[in-house]
């Protein structure tokens, strides 16, 4: 398990290469283009220059890490000689079952496929697979070099052996790793995204504004991030698609989304990543501003 792949390199994806590449494991990172691979790298490089400046790493620790991340832009290359493939892709199902089928057919037959998915069943995309005992969820938290946790998530079939192996694997990242079953959001989504969702409608509602909502959750709850905040951070997008996950899987109306949370996502206005969500990116320092503060 030294050598392992890395599908994406966004956001979760460079963040999980990172991770693995600064606990001395050999990372192949894998995209469709090499212009994301190089941003992706730059990311890298970017927060490990953060740590040396904070002296939690040295400049040799920086270039050993670097070292350890090779970039591919083809799956049969670039998952060769791997015992361990972490899938992190869009949030998109149809994305998700393409790409498990292809790292079936080109992973040698005891490499263990894992999704960071937050919300799609692993159940369903180790059923495209022939060793669904062998696909596990590795769901890890946003900004990944900094959060601790990480959601283990067994599929029906799931092996024990696997899920040992993985948990394991994850203490040795320096994660707490947490085992949960298979259901839509799993654990901290089936939490988080009811909250944010709420926040939204309380902003529908015409309850309170932006600020004013945000400033209750975190001076009246001790949050580090406001709800309305935080789900800019994590991107409009993606939490429409988690709730409409859990909305499909539960058929419960408490996990429809918002109006407003799908107007703004038709609009464009997706958050950090657009430049404009529940408050104003447009400027550089800002969106730099809303990351440091979460990654306190």
């Amino acid at each position: 398990m030294k050598n392992v792949a890395v599908i994406g390199a966004g956001t979760m994806g460079n963040g999980i290469a990172h991770t693995f590449a600064q606990s001395g494991f050999n990372v192949q990172l894998i995209d469709i283009s090499e212009a994301s691979l190089e941003r992706g790298i730059q990311t890298i490089a970017k927060n490990l220059d953060r740590m040396v400046a904070k002296e939690r790493i040295t400049e040799a620790d920086k270039a050993e890490t670097l070292g350890n991340i090779t970039t591919f832009t083809s799956i049969p290359e670039g998952v060769k000689n791997v015992g361990l493939v972490v899938e992190a892709a869009t949030e998109n199902v149809d994305l998700k079952l393409k790409i498990f089928k292809q790292l079936d057919e080109a992973c040698a037959a005891d490499t263990i496929l894992a999704s960071n998915t937050s919300s799609i069943s692993i159940t369903q995309i180790a059923a495209v697979t022939n060793r669904p005992d062998k696909v596990i969820g590795m769901h890890f938290m946003n900004p990944v070099p900094i959060m601790k946790l990480v959601e283990i998530i067994r599929g029906y079939n799931t092996s024990d052996e696997v899920t040992n192996t993985i948990m394991a694997l994850s203490r040795k990242l320096g994660k707490t790793p947490t085992e949960v079953n298979d259901y839509p959001g799993f654990v901290a989504n089936r939490i988080l995204m009811p909250m944010l969702n709420e926040a939204i409608e309380t902003l529908y509602n015409g309850v309170a504004g932006v600020e004013e909502i945000d400033t209750v959750m975190k001076l009246g709850m001790a949050h580090p991030m406001g709800p309305l905040q935080l789900a800019d951070f994590i991107g409009l997008d993606i939490c429409l698609s988690i709730l409409n996950v859990m909305y499909d899987g539960f058929k419960n109306p408490k996990y429809a989304p918002c109006p407003l949370l799908v107007n703004m996502v038709r609009a464009g206005k997706l958050g950090v990543k657009s430049g404009e969500g529940f408050y104003d990116y447009s400027q550089s320092r800002k969106a730099e501003h809303v990351a440091k503060q979460f990654a306190k």
